[in-house]
């Protein structure tokens, strides 16, 4: 994505009727917002007193995390670019037998690495929940609210990605390779989407009285 632009120009394009950006865009945006909370966790700790035990493990956390930041960034393009080659690739011509079926093959070529763009964000995903996990139960107290929505994030982030390989997956001709790739994102995605929920009603059970 074009950090260039502003918020309120990505959101005009959001709401377009323009297919990109759309919801792999955003699932990898999600990842990035975690990356950049969790970050500011650890600004908010690196300092003080209170956490001078944990400070050199905060820093190497901080340094992993503007890495992520940059990593979803940029599979947030990489989505926009992916579905943008499928459209090119229905595009083409389809008169005859042989360019009907080098279009069927760049439609398919295309839409596998539309596929592997959101599985790509699902890992990073599956990467960075121990970071924040890590982040919540070391870091500032005092923004331990801001951990858990980061993590909250990383949870809607791979659930928005799984959702992007479900959809191409199923537009794929060969379905013995949609299947595994298939196969992959859900174990990915039960995994993050389990301990996220588990972190997360942590958290919020310690804000609640006893």
């Amino acid at each position: 994505m074009d950090l260039n632009k502003t918020l309120q120009s990505y959101f005009d394009e959001l709401s377009s009727n323009s297919p990109t950006p759309g919801g792999g865009n955003v699932s990898a945006l999600c990842g990035a917002l975690a990356a950049s909370l969790g970050t500011m966790v650890c600004n908010l700790t690196i300092g003080k007193k209170k956490y001078a035990d944990v400070e050199t493990e905060i820093i190497s956390l901080k340094e992993k995390l503007v890495l992520f930041q940059n990593d979803f960034i940029e599979l947030a393009q990489r989505d926009n670019e992916a579905f943008d080659k499928v459209m090119e690739a229905f595009k083409l011509p389809k008169e005859s037998e042989q360019e009907k079926e080098i279009r069927n093959s760049k439609i398919e070529e295309a839409t596998i690495n539309a596929a592997e763009v959101p599985s790509e964000v699902m890992k990073k995903c599956y990467d960075l929940l121990p970071i924040l996990k890590t982040i919540s139960e070391k870091g500032n107290k005092n923004s331990l609210s801001d951990a858990g929505v980061a993590i909250a994030l990383v949870k809607t982030s791979v659930q928005g990605a799984y959702l992007n390989v479900l959809i191409n997956c199923s537009s794929l001709s060969n379905q013995t390779v949609a299947e595994e790739i298939r196969k992959r994102a859900a174990i990915i995605f039960d995994e993050v989407d389990k301990k996220a929920s588990i972190y997360l009603d942590s958290i919020t059970k310690s804000f609640l009285p006893a």
